[in-house]
This record gives structure tokens, C-alpha cells and sequence, in this order.
């Protein structure tokens, strides 16, 4: 059960309470005087936050590696352009590495 902030308007009080969420509900329904205080954002939980969010399926790698090879010198042809040979890995590395490319 979370700890709630609220300010009594009559009494001009803020203090905290312990309290379920049906009891948090049924507190502001009966009371229109008492309102909640936002102190700071409500925690987001997730694993998406950290960049470790669920793992991506073969579909979705082999759509972006189509929308790669219409797009062949973009950073998402670098990351998902599966279908390069080690021949022009090398070469464009080549490349790359003696400003022939601006990537």
C-alpha cells in the first residue's frame, strides 16, 4: 500500500496517510475538501527505461534490415545491413578510415 501526500483545505494542513487505493478513492469521494499533493512525478516501472527492454523478434530485425538496403549509407544500413559481403566491409572501411566516405 503507498503512502499519499494531502492537504485539508479547512484546516489548512498537509500531512500523509497509509492507504489502499480503494480506500485512497473512497477518502477523496467523501471529502471534496481534502486534495492530493503531487510532490514529485509518479515512478515509472519498466524495463524500457534502462535499454533493457524486451528483445526485439526476427520480423522486426528483418524489417529494418530491408528498410537498410534502401538505405545504404545511413547508421541503420551500419547497424541492421546484414546482407554486405566482407569485401565491402572492408573496402568501406577503407574508405571510412582515409575520409573517402563521410560517415
Amino acid at each position: 500500500m503507498p503512502t499519499y501526500t494531502f492537504f485539508n483545505e479547512l484546516a489548512g494542513v498537509e500531512y500523509e496517510d497509509f492507504m489502499s487505493i480503494s480506500e485512497y478513492d473512497a477518502l477523496l469521494k467523501d471529502n471534496p475538501h481534502i486534495k492530493r499533493v503531487w510532490d514529485y512525478a509518479p515512478a515509472i516501472v519498466g524495463d524500457h527505461i534502462a535499454g533493457v527492454g524486451p528483445k526485439t523478434d526476427s520480423g522486426f530485425h528483418e524489417n529494418m534490415q530491408r528498410i537498410a538496403e534502401g538505405h545504404p549509407n545511413s547508421p541503420l544500413a551500419d547497424r541492421y545491413g546484414g546482407n554486405k559481403t566482407h569485401a565491402r566491409i572492408k573496402s568501406e572501411t577503407v574508405a571510412k578510415k582515409h575520409g573517402l566516405i563521410n560517415k
